[in-house]
């Protein structure tokens, strides 16, 4: 059974393709472009396939007049966007005669295509204007949604007719106005720590002026960008600042203990008879042990504030900690009284801790990973 169940799968799959690509499918459920689409590429690949000639001759009727219908009932209507409308509805016919006369098997069918080129280049037009003005409506609402409608408008616009009007313009605006300003207040950290706290600050900076670049409508700006673009307004103030921070704050624990182990071949004996055996004995030794243990934390603010009410939109805390440790010791005694590990530690000496500026570094990386996953959820939905 093993052999045949493949046998037979490899015999059923060319039906089954067949069946799934000649349209047959979408022309029952009533999706005649689709259906048309679906034959004459099936036909491009294989121009006698007869389901895919008897879909196409069925489906490419029902399609044009669908579309033709849709059109007309546009024109005849007072829609917002009718000749939009019209206008995708006669693209469709016309890709569909693009792609029929591509197909030499499709052509045998079809073999006159309907097109409507004539008429796309006014509807273009009459669909520029009619998003041109809806574009103009919306910015004159004066609110930051209506700005967003108003930006997608003039693109497509500039989609129909590239440069209509003074379209450009209008999209530069509409951008401008939907986009949400906020200047972005680091407070600096101590001298000391300048060089860890500029790297630190610059990181956020960086994910900022990246992360969001993909989202249109949102842009950090600092206070120098702010005044050289000369910015009329700031919608929100991003304030970050570190409540308190500790860097190098150091514990020295030291532990003495007495160890043993029993049974630890000691030497040899030689009994009466002259015979040498092997002679066990408990074994000591006093171990001293050291552990220094250097902490670095902080805890990080993040404050969004609105620019005209002061308001305090949102407020989260962050904590931060970095613990770096060092271990080394010193025994007495018989070294077989102790374990691996004791033995390991024995053998090392006191190292020094890396400098504040790696300390400070090492504890903001924990922080920063919080403070992005804030701002994005906070942002996403702008």
């Amino acid at each position: 059974m093993r052999k045949v169940y493949p046998f037979i799968f490899l015999i059923c799959l060319p039906i089954l393709l067949s069946n799934c690509s000649s349209g047959k499918k979408a022309y029952e459920q009533g999706d005649y472009y689709q259906a048309v689409l679906k034959a004459v590429n099936r036909l491009r690949q294989k121009p006698s396939h007869k389901k895919s000639r008897e879909t196409l001759r069925q489906s490419y009727p029902l399609a044009v007049s669908t579309l033709e219908k849709s059109a007309n009932n546009s024109l005849a209507s007072n829609a917002p966007f009718k000749y939009r409308n019209v206008l995708m509805a006669y693209q469709r016919i016309n890709s569909m005669a693009e792609e029929i006369r591509r197909s030499p098997g499709a052509l045998r069918v079809i073999p006159q295509p309907i097109n409507y080129y004539d008429k796309v280049a006014t509807l273009k037009q009459q669909a520029a204007e009619e998003s041109y003005q809806a574009g103009v409506i919306a910015l004159e609402r004066n609110t930051r949604e209506d700005a967003k409608s108003a930006y997608f408008l003039f693109r497509d616009v500039n989609g129909f007719v590239p440069g209509y009007k003074d379209t450009r313009d209008k999209i530069d605006q509409a951008k401008f106005e939907a986009t949400l300003k906020i200047v972005v207040e680091q407070i600096p950290v101590p001298t000391r720590y300048d060089l860890s706290g500029r790297f630190f600050q610059d990181k956020i900076e960086e994910y900022l002026n990246t992360h969001f670049r993909s989202t249109e409508f949102v842009r950090f700006y600092t206070h120098i960008e702010a005044e050289r673009e000369n910015l009329p307004y700031v919608d929100q103030y991003l304030r970050l600042q570190f409540d308190d921070f500790v860097v190098g704050e150091t514990h020295t624990e030291r532990n003495t203990e007495s160890v043993s182990r029993d049974s630890v071949k000691v030497g040899t004996v030689t009994l009466e008879d002259g015979t040498k055996v092997d002679a066990y004995n408990t074994v000591y030794a006093k171990i001293t042990t050291f552990k220094k243990v250097v902490i670095s934390k902080g805890l990080f603010s993040m404050r969004i504030v609105d620019a005209g009410n002061n308001a305090v939109l949102s407020h989260n805390k962050f904590n931060g900690e970095f613990n770096w440790f060092t271990q080394w010791g010193s025994f007495n005694g018989d070294e077989r009284a102790l374990t691996e590990e004791q033995i390991a530690i024995c053998q090392q000496n006191e190292v020094p801790p890396p400098p504040p500026q790696d300390l400070f570094i090492e504890f903001t990386k924990p922080i920063y990973n919080q403070l992005t996953s804030a701002v994005h959820n906070f942002y996403r939905n702008y």
